[in-house]
């Protein structure tokens, strides 16, 4: 097709404005599935999405469009999530679109995502299309949400689209914006192959397929592809497009968005970000790939059983190929073994990655208890970076210790702004700016221990708003504190999968609260079992789980009490030499307790 009558863009907004209900109104529009077939969140196609009703994967579909002006239109749509965890995925769909559909709920108007989204688009260069969504809702206030547009946006309330993304309402109009604003791509399909990894995923009898965009030349099956990172070669079997699967077709060029199938079978050669071009003829530079991505939360990975180590190790290869993001390294514990130390950008990150290790990979893994980055600098002046409770250096050699803060956009109505200021005081939050965005609405600016907002910041938030105040953050700067590590004592015996590094005033609370939930989680044994949390050689929480005991005097049927004290002293020594030798069986349930941070 001419790449006059090529679009690539993207449909950005705050989470559950409508992004998926809109693609798939493009979708039945295109005709691209027949109606038997069709059902919502047709782009979503992970059971996890559809079951928390989020995006979590950027999906990419080219959707043929036949305009009022009577031509034929390809539009290559991504559609993006739109949680704060996820922004790295946004990050890759703005970089291979020349525009973007700015999606905005008509009931809560400008959101702090949409705010973050929107300075991503811009700073891409890309072109803009403001669309106001729900306006079929009774709440809806557009000359409310029009006035947010052109005040918070600084964008013309003139150009702004009505739809309503679950009645179909206004989506023929904004195809024609669409195809009327966004420029076409820019590039030739003459000059030498210059194509973007925008993503990958793993097929198990094809092999990696590769997502790019072609910002210049051409490409077809038989000839052989140079990846630019580490000069790796590959003769491709096949070249298509996306739709609802995968269409093969008989070649890419500039402007396309599509696959590219290689026999692939080596996943650590593919990188998200890196550029693909002709073995016989390369182009002259790499393309600019993506801003390299910074993990927040630190946690280790773990088999059940140990055997399935290997297992785990080619899971998580695979899945770093569809989750860019994903940073992992090898290590071990004394208590469970062999496994991988893994980096993620917030805690729903985490745990996406493991139900999908749960359940595309069938493992049965344990996470041990997040942790942040921190940065410590010794009596000798050297820099450590830590995030790994085991490798806590020895207090007396610590000369200053520094823990991450971010800096945090709320934007809440004024009814609960005394609500969300008590949460933020009592995470630790300094506050930096209050701006009045109107006389229903104010934006609050915190800078925040990471550490804090980690858990269960985002929920709180969302209860004491009632789901009305909105959560956007990015990563500020080190500022110092008062860091312990906190361990957990079995039977005396530290286990090294359990403990933290926490500040020093919330350890005692802390410390309680991961006894009486290993308390209730271990299973009794023939010997009694202490539980205790301690800073250095100072225990300050305790928990105790009694011994199973046997009857050992039902047999004594009268005679001297000397007789029935003889036997439970014997009892109490065997119990004494047992607890000595013996080992505390820990389940799985009791390390995913520890990861619960507030009491129910």
């Amino acid at each position: 097709m001419d790449r006059k009558n090529i679009r690539n863009f993207c449909i950005i907004a705050h989470i559950d404005h409508g992004k998926s209900t809109l693609a798939d109104r493009f979708i039945e529009k295109a005709n691209v599935i027949s109606s038997r077939e069709f059902h919502d969140q047709m782009l979503d196609n992970m059971d996890i999405e559809r079951e928390r009703g989020i995006t979590i994967k950027s999906q990419a579909i080219a959707l043929p469009h036949k305009a009022k002006d009577g031509k034929e239109y390809t539009l290559n749509l991504v559609d993006t999530p739109g949680h704060v965890d996820f922004s790295y995925e946004v990050s890759r769909a703005i970089s291979s679109c020349e525009g973007a559909v700015l999606l905005i709920d008509a009931t809560q108007g400008v959101e702090a995502q949409t705010l973050s989204n929107m300075y991503m688009a811009v700073e891409h260069n890309l072109e803009l299309i403001p669309v106001i969504n729900k306006v079929d809702l009774p709440g809806a206030d557009i000359p409310w949400v029009k006035e947010q547009i052109l005040n918070d946006l600084g964008l013309d309330p003139e150009s702004v689209l009505l739809v309503s993304a679950k009645m179909g309402s206004g989506i023929d109009e904004l195809l024609e914006a669409i195809v009327a604003r966004i420029p076409p791509p820019e590039g030739s399909p003459e000059e030498p192959l210059q194509a973007l990894i925008f993503d990958s995923h793993y097929d198990p009898y094809r092999g990696v397929i590769i997502h790019v965009r072609l910002f210049s030349g051409r490409l077809r099956a038989e000839q052989v592809i140079q990846l630019w990172s580490n000069k790796a070669r590959h003769k491709v079997d096949e070249v298509g497009f996306f739709q609802i699967g995968l269409k093969k077709s008989l070649e890419l060029q500039a402007g396309d968005v599509g696959y590219i199938i290689a026999g692939i079978k080596t996943i650590s050669d593919i990188r998200v970000g890196d550029t693909v071009t002709h073995s016989l003829n390369p182009c002259k530079e790499a393309l600019f790939g993506f801003r390299e991505v910074k993990p927040v939360v630190f946690s280790s990975i773990y088999p059940v059983d140990a055997n399935d180590y290997e297992e785990l190790a080619v899971s998580i290869e695979k899945l770093k190929l569809n989750d860019a993001s994903l940073i992992f390294e090898k290590d071990s514990s004394a208590a469970l073994g062999f496994g991988f130390r893994c980096g993620f950008l917030g805690l729903l990150h985490l745990e996406i990655v493991q139900e999908r290790l749960e359940r595309e990979f069938l493992l049965s893994i344990v996470f041990t208890a997040p942790s942040v980055k921190y940065r410590f600098t010794m009596q000798d002046k050297q820099t450590v970076m830590i995030d790994n409770p085991v490798n806590f250096p020895d207090p007396g050699q610590i000369q200053l210790t520094e823990e991450p803060y971010i800096r945090a956009s709320i934007i809440t109505p004024t009814t609960y702004l005394g609500s969300v200021i008590n949460l933020c005081l009592e995470k630790r939050g300094i506050q930096k700016e209050l701006t009045y965005l109107d006389e229903k609405r104010v934006d609050i600016i915190y800078d925040m221990p990471l550490a804090e907002v980690l858990f269960d910041f985002y929920d709180r938030l969302k209860s004491i708003s009632r789901g009305y105040a909105s959560f956007d953050y990015e990563l500020a700067d080190y500022h110092p504190t008062d860091l312990v590590k906190l361990d957990i004592l079995l039977n005396g015996k530290p286990v090294d999968a359990l403990s933290q590094l926490i500040y020093r005033d919330n350890a005692y609370q802390r410390a309680r609260i991961v006894c009486k939930r290993l308390r209730d989680e271990i299973p009794r044994h023939q010997f009694k079992i202490p539980i205790q949390g301690a800073i250095g050689s100072q225990i300050i929480a305790r928990e105790t789980i009694s011994a199973l005991r046997k009857d050992v005097t039902a047999k004594c049927y009268g005679g001297d009490v000397s007789r029935k004290r003889k036997l439970l002293e014997k009892q109490k020594a065997g119990k004494k030499r047992m607890k000595m030798v013996g080992d505390v069986q820990l389940p799985q349930s009791a390390f995913l307790s520890v990861l619960k941070h507030q009491e129910e």
